[in-house]
């Protein structure tokens, strides 16, 4: 039986344990800065579930917030990890063999390198009082962190295409109700 979301009960399950494996991940690599399995996983459920990955996703995001109590740091949540599943959505569906390891852990990559910069706006408004200028200078001196991201999300981005090609796997075998 479907809901109107058009999940089914097992898909609900699945997401809802995708998002805790993503919140138990994060907070297992806390003391690691700035690598993180959310990256990979996110554009892996987006690979296979498209548009339904959504729904992990922002479980995850509320998830965090319940946690940690909704702090200001949680509100990039909201549209940071959007941005990862609408660059994955835009990427070809099939690519050939040889470019899906590259392609997939580069996006990963690329994401880690632009995450403070996706923050930098809300950093702005919120502890800077709007003062677009200092902008800027908040990126550049956030840039051997982006590294550090880009260079972990490289590493487990390699991961992606086998993960997906698993997810794809075990969803073929269970059969539609």
């Amino acid at each position: 039986m479907r809901t109107k979301s058009g999940l089914d009960l097992r898909h609900m399950i699945v997401f809802s344990m995708f998002a805790s494996l993503q919140f138990c991940a994060k907070q297992l690599l806390e003391p690691l800065p700035n690598v993180e399995l959310l990256s990979m996983l996110t554009m892996v459920y987006t690979l296979v579930y498209r548009k339904r990955a959504l729904f992990p996703l922002y479980l995850y995001v509320f998830q965090q917030g319940i946690f940690w109590g909704f702090p200001t740091w949680w509100v990039p949540y909201l549209y940071v990890w959007l941005v990862l599943w609408g660059v994955t959505m835009l990427l070809p569906k099939t690519l050939p063999t040889r470019w899906e390891v590259p392609v997939y852990a580069g996006t990963c990559a690329l994401f880690g390198m632009a995450y403070g910069s996706l923050w930098a706006p809300f950093q702005v408004l919120a502890y800077l009082n709007g003062d677009w200028s200092k902008m800027l200078p908040w990126i550049v001196v956030g840039l051997p962190w982006d590294l550090t991201h880009a260079l972990g999300n490289l590493a487990l981005g390699t991961l992606i295409v086998p993960l997906t090609r698993l997810l794809h796997s075990l969803e073929a075998r269970i059969p539609p109700r």
